[in-house]
């Protein structure tokens, strides 16, 4: 009898390691439901077909930059724990051949800094900041001008890396030139969080200290977002060089 027991055991100890090499197939698929037709905006599909042979053949064959265009200005040396704001204001090479490109296809995005703080905006988004904006009320259209980034579905224009600063030394951000795009933001009003109560008391005693808080934030609406063509760009200089 324990020889049959010891028999059964050994069987389903058996089986049961037999099971565990059954290889695991799970249904994993690779197909992308967010990359469909069906969920891509149409300006979004159609923006490669604004690309003319024509266009193409122009930037290729653009000038480079003269010589006696002005060199970049080194930025001057800024103090201990602050942020310097540098804004190229000259037409480079990589601006000439991307402009016209990016200018040529719709639905453009935009990396905004609003108080040092980076938003990527596209025309029609709304956005809450994290602070009450000072000095606004709602109606008032604000002219967004601190940008890093713009581009198109397929093409992208950035500014410099920014320079971490150190001990003596503030952090140096670079920024696009204004005059390469333009972004408007309507103030909506304000919005305020529920109210928070912190209890604040101290070791062996039993007063015990209510603090009350009610953040507010600013709301906006991006209402135009613009990408200039590069002669545009070009008048935009030269009436400044002549101002």
């Amino acid at each position: 009898m324990a020889l049959f027991a010891r028999t059964i055991r050994r069987s389903l100890n058996q089986s049961q390691t037999a099971n565990l090499h059954i290889p695991f197939r799970a249904a994993i698929t690779t197909v992308s439901h967010t990359l469909e037709t069906g969920n891509v905006p149409d300006p979004l599909i159609q923006s490669g077909h604004h690309v003319s042979q024509d266009l193409k053949a122009k930037v290729e064959s653009a000038p480079s930059l003269p010589k006696s265009a002005p060199a970049p200005a080194s930025p001057s040396p800024a103090s201990a724990n602050a942020r310097e704001d540098v804004v190229a204001r000259y037409i480079t090479p990589s601006i000439r051949t991307m402009l016209p490109l990016l200018h040529s296809q719709p639905a453009h995005y935009i990396t905004a800094h609003i108080h040092g703080r980076p938003y990527l905006l596209t025309q029609g988004d709304t956005i809450r900041l994290p602070f009450l904006m000072p000095h606004v009320k709602a109606g008032d259209v604000l002219r967004l001008n601190r940008a890093t980034h713009i581009g198109s579905r397929d093409y992208t224009l950035k500014a410099p890396e920014a320079i971490k600063g150190n001990a003596d030394h503030g952090k140096i951000v670079h920024y696009l030139d204004e005059r390469l795009f333009t972004c408007r933001a309507t103030v909506m009003g304000e919005e305020s969080e529920p109210m928070r109560v912190m209890e604040k008391t101290k070791r062996r005693q039993r007063h015990v200290k209510h603090v009350f808080s009610k953040h507010k934030y600013t709301v906006l609406r991006v209402g135009e977002v613009h990408v200039k063509s590069l002669e545009d760009y070009e008048d935009a200089l030269k009436v400044d060089q002549k101002a």
